[in-house]
């Protein structure tokens, strides 16, 4: 029997560069055959040698144009083809990922506020932190902001909050510290509230907001719930103050705060009507107390209550006399525009005073600023920007246990917490190494599962990198790409791939937004100085229109306000 041979499946012959071509590519006015091939070509080919014949060797890099290239009418000559410059390739998207593995959205669907765009797709980048979390792409709304001085910190959260104003969300800046959003409100029409030298506002820090007005409309059960959650935040903000001042108040202190809390406001006597009160109030209670108070307490007599409360008494009373005297010891004269799509508490006047009494007003405006929002009813978000946070941080522990609190609350509340700063030590600043505060400021940055960082020196890349778990090439983006150029951030979305995000502003916007307004008016715009000495930095006159920002906007300022709103 014999065994016939194995057939050989024969290799099919390869495709010529013309039918490769064909698959992918519009072959209109693209040669596909050799020159050599081409009846046109003389018989000694454009690349030959002089002397060379035919059927000698001959160059790889033929010439396949005159020397001077095409000539097209109208266009003079061009080195390559018109057809070859743009071709139009033709393939599925399978294969154009293949050939284009690196050019890919960025996942970020196009809703909410358009910022700028991503750099390495080219596609608008869109921000909506609340609709982040409703797709799952973060567990919470929270963004922090890092960057050094002059890099965009300032214009890109303005130019966020401006842009969400279209989408009903509305934003109060708890503390500006140094004025930087002044311009905008002022541009949209609002006035906002400067606290400090020479300005007439006063903020009750006790203040009970819209509550006292609804009081008689809810019922024992909500009266109750309502009055506990007030004298808990009430008690957390004034052994917060005490903190500050240098006195650690024990559990019995904050026992005996509550309870003069809850005798000033009224709600001992069977939740008829609640009474406004102060911290002066507090104060006086404290060093004159009732009879019945301190029996209540517990305590063996009047003695051993004033000896007991003696230096939280002395604490909160430096509040009344010391550096923030009047300023928040007194009734709330103003009221806020709750309609507004923006609410400003001005600090810049508080400057002279001093860091601790901008960290004790930072301290009071986020304790004042989150009961009321938390008593609003009309469902809205908020962004609420915490510029340089950790000044009210360094205030003590339960400074910085409040601020986690409000981190932790944002979903239920239906905020959007923005902490701005400039690098991750400024946590570190908050306390001893090693202490409670550190750990808890450090565990913030959890809480904020957006990351905005712009550009940063070569050692603060290093803290962000271990901070943030950050990859060498993003990295690489914050101490490279960001430094060379404003508004420009590595976006950072939980654990996701950081993006190249591309802040851009319309020539309105970067006049509102200008920071360095101040810088430019200097005296070299004014006559020379006869002394010969050096330029003098002169004040910006603020004008009706919206403040020396809007002075090189162009049109009127109705119009302007058009264009933001």
């Amino acid at each position: 029997m014999s065994i016939s041979p194995r057939r050989r499946r024969r290799r099919p012959p390869p495709r010529s560069t013309g039918e490769l071509l064909a698959q992918f590519t519009d072959l209109d006015g693209i040669p596909v055959t050799r020159p050599d091939s081409n009846p046109a070509v003389p018989a000694r080919a454009a690349g030959e040698r002089p002397g060379r014949r035919s059927g000698g060797r001959q160059r790889v890099n033929q010439a396949t144009a005159p020397a001077q290239g095409p000539r097209e009418p109208g266009r003079g000559w061009a080195a390559v083809d018109a057809s070859r410059r743009a071709p139009i390739y033709r393939a599925t998207t399978a294969e154009v990922g293949g050939l284009f593995p690196l050019l890919a959205s960025n996942g970020v669907p196009a809703i909410g506020a358009r910022l700028g765009y991503d750099t390495q797709s080219g596609g608008a980048f869109y921000v909506h932190p609340t609709e982040w979390v409703l797709r799952q792409m973060v567990t919470n709304p929270n963004l922090v902001v890092f960057g050094e001085p002059g890099r965009g910190k300032s214009s890109s959260v303005v130019a966020l909050m401006l842009r969400m104003m279209l989408f009903g969300v509305r934003s109060l800046i708890s503390g500006d510290v140094k004025g930087e959003y002044t311009p905008l409100l002022r541009s949209l029409g609002i006035t906002p509230i400067a606290l400090g030298r020479g300005s007439p506002h006063r903020l009750n820090a006790l203040d009970l907001g819209p509550i006292r007005a609804r009081w008689a409309g809810w019922g024992v059960e909500r009266q109750r719930e309502e009055l506990t959650g007030i004298t808990a935040r009430w008690t957390r903000l004034l052994t917060a103050l005490a903190e500050a001042q240098g006195y650690d108040p024990t559990v019995t202190d904050e026992l005996v705060l509550s309870t003069v809390l809850t005798r000033l406001v009224g709600a001992s006597d069977g939740y008829t009507e609640l009474r406004p009160i102060t911290i002066p109030q507090v104060v006086a209670q404290l060093a004159a107390p009732t009879d019945d108070l301190w029996r209540e307490l517990r305590f063996a007599d009047r003695r051993q209550f004033l000896d007991h409360t003696r230096q939280i008494t002395d604490a909160l009373s430096n509040l009344v006399v010391g550096p923030l005297a009047g300023l928040f010891d007194e009734p709330t004269n103003f009221d806020l525009d709750w309609d507004a799509p923006v609410q400003s508490m001005d600090l810049s006047l508080l400057r002279s005073r001093g860091d601790q009494a901008i960290a004790v007003a930072l301290t009071c405006l986020g304790s004042w600023s989150s009961m009321i929002t938390d008593l609003q009813d009309d469902g809205d978000v908020r962004i609420v920007v915490r510029d340089e946070v950790w000044r009210q941080m360094r205030l003590g522990l339960r400074a910085v246990q409040a601020v986690d609190s409000d981190l932790r609350l944002s979903r239920a509340e239906r905020k959007i917490q923005l902490l701005v700063m400039h690098k991750p030590s400024d946590l570190l600043s908050v306390g001893a190494a090693g202490s409670q505060e550190v750990s808890i400021a450090k565990d913030l940055l959890a809480l904020c599962s957006t990351r905005i960082l712009l550009g940063q020196s070569t050692r603060v890349g290093d803290e962000l990198a271990d901070e943030l778990g950050l990859s060498e090439r993003e990295q690489a983006v914050i101490t490279g790409w960001a430094m060379e150029g404003q508004g420009r951030a590595l976006w950072k979305l939980e654990n996701r791939p950081g993006m190249k995000i591309q802040t851009v502003l319309s020539a309105t916007e970067r006049a509102i937004f200008d920071t360095n307004a101040g810088l430019r008016a200097t005296a070299l715009d004014q006559p020379a100085d006869p002394t010969g000495g050096r330029p003098r930095l002169v004040a910006v006159p603020a004008t009706a229109g919206g403040g020396p920002a809007l002075a090189g906007a162009g049109g009127d300022p109705a119009r302007r306000n058009g264009t933001h709103r």
